[in-house]
């Protein structure tokens, strides 16, 4: 396993091109399974989660080949409908595969999946979509066994305590889109992600209305057809490097992204007093060094996103006055917070909130990742603290973020990937 070293305390300075969205992409190479012909996926990021997605598709069938660093040709035209334990293993976004199998095939089996460890993350709100449209659903041996051979359209409500499901949604729309008759998705998920899905569903011949937005109707088609489409630009990873930019009092330009789709994480940066300069597709950070806390209330899209709450977190440590960061998507998903304590933070948790009083810098210290998005918040907490910061267990980055360390090398970060055995031994032998 590798590592990162990071040495603090430069200012971020330049320009860095957003990578194709990971959350976007999973469902998309999903539902190229809807069809017999090609589907051709482009701006695909190049990450761990997409390989992993590649080999489940191949063990499928389906004939799945890298075009370029971003491009993917999915040819699905004979499938089974069952996909291997220690593949699916590694990946909870892999559940999304039961509603185009169910769809295509009738049936599906499914091992329960697994990803990061942020809590509970039960699929419940996947299971009551696929019974409403008729499906028989149950759970053997840890696998997760639907039988669709009696489907038909209906209208289904598909939220839960925590607001909408995205995966969920997801589910639901790749199952209604083959299935007979009207079906209505009621709390749909409406994040960018869910449209994107749509667009690249309508493009192969599905039916569907009320795209972005909390119900969606939709006539279910006979067949659907290959088509090509371009996944949109990673709205959690451009929040990260503008968070980036701000926790190094740097200057960063962010390209290739898409505001629309940032939701109220603009305005709240905004509101703590970051000047952000808009054009059509990049927004440029300038230096401010006296943010004021912030109030950050975690809900489905517009609202702040659950994916960035842990780099706020970061940001916050080392902003001037008391902040309040409150998780109600996944209120367990605080595991970053005794790394950060680690590094001179001041945080308490109460209940789904965490209460951080900001300390003028943060100290360099050894720290371990416990999953994606806190990956992001250590690496940004180091850029900004004094010394030196290692960061254990990146492998968990590398699911979701593209090149990070390049990226962050070419805008003037001190950081370098390394082999575990670099790590130094007095620092080694205490986490032992």
């Amino acid at each position: 396993m590798d590592i990162f070293r990071i040495d603090g305390g430069i200012p971020l300075r330049g320009k860095v091109k957003i990578s194709g969205s990971k959350n976007s992409a999973l469902p998309l190479f999903a539902a190229s399974l809807l069809t017999e012909e090609e589907t051709i996926l482009q701006n695909v990021p190049n990450l761990s989660d997409v390989n992993f997605m590649a080999e489940i598709l191949s063990e499928l069938g389906a004939d799945v080949s890298q075009l370029d660093t971003n491009s993917w040709s999915i040819k699905p035209a004979s499938i089974v409908h069952y996909a291997p334990y220690e593949l699916v293993r590694k990946m909870r976004a892999s559940i999304c595969l039961l509603g185009p199998l169910v769809a295509r095939l009738k049936r599906a089996e499914i091992p329960m999946p697994g990803g990061c460890v942020i809590g509970n993350r039960p699929i419940d709100l996947h299971v009551r979509a696929l019974e409403g449209l008729g499906a028989e659903v149950r759970l053997s041996g840890g696998i997760v066994q639907v039988n669709g051979s009696n489907l038909s359209g209906n209208s289904v409500f598909i939220g839960g305590r925590h607001g909408s499901t995205v995966t969920g949604t997801a589910n639901a729309l790749m199952l209604a889109v083959l299935t007979p008759g009207c079906t209505i998705l009621e709390g749909s998920a409406c994040e960018p992600e869910i449209t994107d899905l749509c667009h690249m569903l309508k493009a192969m011949g599905a039916n569907i209305e009320g795209v972005g937005s909390h119900l969606l109707k939709v006539e279910g088609v006979e067949k659907l057809k290959g088509c090509q489409h371009t996944v949109i630009p990673d709205r959690i990873e451009a929040g990260t490097y503008i968070l980036a930019g701000a926790i190094t009092g740097g200057e960063l330009t962010i390209e290739g992204i898409n505001a629309a789709h940032m939701g109220s994480f603009l305005d709240l940066l905004k509101t703590a007093g970051l000047p952000l300069n808009y054009k059509k597709r990049s927004i440029k950070t300038s230096e401010n060094l006296n943010l004021s806390p912030v109030e950050v209330v975690t809900l489905p899209f517009p609202g702040f996103p659950t994916d960035l709450q842990a780099q706020i977190c970061a940001l916050a440590c080392i902003t001037n006055g008391l902040s309040v960061i409150t998780e109600r998507v996944y209120p367990s998903r605080f595991m970053h917070v005794p790394e950060l304590l680690r590094m001179g933070a001041h945080i308490s948790i109460e209940g789904s909130s965490a209460i951080i009083r900001g300390t003028k810098r943060l100290t360099g210290a050894p720290v371990m990742a416990s999953d994606l998005r806190a990956s992001a918040a250590l690496i940004l907490a180091g850029l900004a603290a004094e010394g030196e910061t290692w960061v254990q267990r990146i492998y968990h980055l590398d699911r979701g973020y593209e090149t990070f360390e390049k990226k962050l090398q070419k805008l003037g970060a001190k950081v370098v990937r390394l082999p575990k055995s670099e790590l130094p031994k007095s620092i080694s032998s205490a986490h032992n």
